[in-house]
């Protein structure tokens, strides 16, 4: 929304014919399920993985294969072991379709997507054709489900999360030997696209900038109040 976040986004859609309104937010995900443990980024070498688009482009450098199967699909081809391992959003989402059955590791973070930002699309001609009471209405109904989505998960979540695990779930962290060629691999990519593609560049460049203030910003606030709670709430505070 901010940034020139907003502004390049619809220039890019724009060259598609319609305006993208923001609709939705996940928060945090999870990295997925996985019917074996993984313990190095050797692991990913032929792992047949449910992941979508860009992030599985990524899968791919590391090794991993990446499949492209909708969501109903997902629970039976994840036990008949057409495939070893799946993502989709998080426990709200996840207990749902059932994979806690059919996959025994529960890994996180979800690195490949941190979090998931829907989108309202409409055709530009149609949207130029609203009067501006109308496309006020539209726009403020975006922005509440925006607002209402994100503490929705975060309020499904934990509980979720309990359930899981206590039904069995292993939940695990990936260590930094398996993160950190992760990133590399994603940075890389990402200056690969850079190279070909100037929009890519464009947003890429933009986005680096605005990011390195919010980690300033972000470091100093957000992080160490919520690492101080942490710490406080571990000892029963």
């Amino acid at each position: 929304m901010f940034g020139d976040g907003r502004k390049l986004m619809d220039e890019v859609y724009d060259s598609f014919g319609v305006i993208a309104l923001p609709a939705g937010q996940t928060g945090g995900q999870m990295f997925g399920w996985f019917r074996k443990e993984l313990k190095s980024p050797a692991d990913f070498v032929g792992l047949k993985m449910r992941t979508a688009g860009f992030g599985g482009k990524v899968m791919a450098k590391l090794g991993a294969v990446p499949q492209q199967i909708a969501g109903g699909d997902i629970y039976p081809a994840l036990e008949r072991g057409t495939i070893d391992a799946c993502e989709w959003v998080g426990p709200y989402d996840d207990e749902k379709l059932g994979f806690n059955k059919v996959a025994k590791y529960y890994y996180y973070p979800g690195w490949w997507e941190g979090a998931s930002v829907g989108s309202l699309y409409i055709n530009n001609k149609a949207w130029d054709e609203l009067p501006k009471p109308y496309k006020a209405m539209v726009e403020t109904a975006a922005g509440l489900v925006t607002s209402w989505m994100v503490p929705k998960y975060d309020a499904g979540n934990p509980a979720a999360l309990r359930r899981l695990v206590a039904a069995g779930t292993e939940l695990r962290p990936f260590p930094r030997a398996v993160l950190e060629p992760c990133f590399a691999e994603a940075y890389k990519y990402y200056d690969e696209l850079s190279a070909k593609d100037p929009k890519f560049k464009k947003i890429y460049d933009s986005l680096k900038a605005f990011r390195a203030d919010q980690n300033l910003w972000f470091r100093v606030a957000e992080n160490t109040f919520d690492n101080f709670n942490f710490s406080m709430s571990a000892q029963g505070r």
